[in-house]
């Protein structure tokens, strides 16, 4: 044993030969790497994303007429029903305009009544005392006619006789004239419903001018903005409110692209706003835009909120989880395990034996933190977690499962 010891250059070897014993070993074994497995589990995907409550009918009030403002019926904020005051015009020269055209039916009427109630009868007399006054003369030219075959007056008689005959007759005719005239269809009765038409018209218009000062909500909704005060002189087309209308609130949101084919229309969301986080509620896709937006690559999606929070506000911004797709148990192994995973041939690296073997996948949905294995892999099946080593197919390697 003391030679030994005073030999510690043999030491050094045998040392030296155990370190590179154990190195081999190692070596042999191959390095460390972290791994998991394939296993079998429900699976969701989802987009998350930011959006804003859309007002699906934003109306815009203005008035149609130039104006004096004297009262504005609600302010920002304020909610309206249909037929409450939004803004009043003056509306003095409107009244006195109605009460005019007013008075020039009442007058037109008259003379409608009048042409069938007097008219009417004047007419008819008129007609009998002209057929009378012919008859009369009729009998005076037979008279006078055998006084002078006989000589007994002068033929001059004759002469006066016929004229007055003549006279008769377009009395006759000049009063039957005036009676068709007078009848419903005559010419004056049609003359006098025309002008009583164009009195109603021109009343219709005033009434109409006169309301145009009046300006109601047309429906129920919620004040958004208000740009009018009393005194102001507004002009036709400038927009005096913004109303949001009464509807079904739904959230919007651009979705990219890449993620259309996995959205639908009723597929079930949870939303919350930026304001209120922990008041999740629940919405549904109701619409999908047609088009994409090739500024952005993004395409509208649209949500209908059934029951809405009373927080729920126009143009509020918030967040949206929607489930895209669920597999209720199916094959799926962790995100970080797939490597090429955006490419055509995405693969993961698996442990049989000991060694490292190349597994191409077909991949199915995306989850939180796993994603769907269609084929390539079977359950129990331990794969490596990449840590930025290069490993060969076919290298030995230690397993650490995570």
């Amino acid at each position: 044993m003391r030679s030994l010891l005073r030999r510690p250059a043999l030491w050094l070897a045998v040392g030296l030969a155990l370190v590179v014993a154990v190195v081999w070993v190692v070596r042999a074994r191959g390095p460390l790497v972290r791994t998991t497995v394939v296993v079998r589990q429900a699976l969701e995907q989802h987009i998350v994303a930011s959006g804003r409550v859309r007002v699906p009918t934003r109306v815009q009030i203005a008035a149609q007429t130039s104006g004096l403002v004297v009262a504005v019926g609600a302010a920002e904020g304020q909610r309206v029903e249909p037929g409450d005051l939004l803004v009043q015009l003056d509306d003095g020269a409107e009244r006195a305009a109605v009460a005019q055209a007013e008075a020039a039916v009442n007058q037109a009427k008259a003379r409608v009544a009048q042409l069938r109630r007097v008219g009417a009868i004047v007419a008819t007399e008129a007609l009998r005392q002209a057929e009378t006054n012919l008859e009369r003369a009729e009998t005076e030219l037979a008279r006078t006619s055998q006084l002078v075959a006989s000589k007994a007056v002068p033929a001059v008689e004759l002469e006066n006789a016929q004229r007055a005959l003549a006279i008769a007759r377009a009395q006759k005719t000049a009063a039957e004239a005036q009676q068709a005239a007078a009848a419903p269809a005559g010419a004056d009765s049609r003359i006098a419903l025309t002008a009583q038409l164009q009195a109603e018209a021109q009343l219709a218009g005033a009434r109409v001018r006169l309301a145009q000062t009046r300006i109601v909500a047309r429906s129920g909704g919620e004040v958004l903005t208000r740009a009018v005060e009393p005194g102001d002189v507004v002009q036709p087309s400038r927009t005096l409110m913004t109303l949001a209308a009464d509807a079904q609130d739904e959230l919007v949101f651009q979705a990219d692209e890449r993620n259309l084919a996995w959205i639908a229309v009723g597929q079930p969301a949870k939303a919350s706003a930026d304001a209120y986080p922990q008041a999740v509620f629940d919405a549904t896709v109701s619409y999908i835009a047609p088009a994409i937006d090739p500024a952005r690559g993004s395409v509208e999606v649209r949500l209908a909120v059934p029951a809405p929070p009373p927080h729920l506000k126009p143009d509020m911004t918030v967040s949206i989880d929607l489930t895209v797709a669920t597999r209720p148990a199916t094959l799926t192994v962790r995100s970080e395990a797939v490597q090429g995973a955006a490419t055509a041939t995405p693969y993961v690296l698996a442990v049989e034996g000991g060694r490292v073997v190349r597994k191409d996948v077909e991949l199915g949905i995306r989850g939180e933190g796993s994603m769907e294995v269609l084929s390539g892999l079977a359950e129990g099946v331990e794969v490596i977690l990449p840590d930025g080593r290069r490993l060969a197919p076919g290298a030995r390697v230690r397993t650490e499962r995570r």
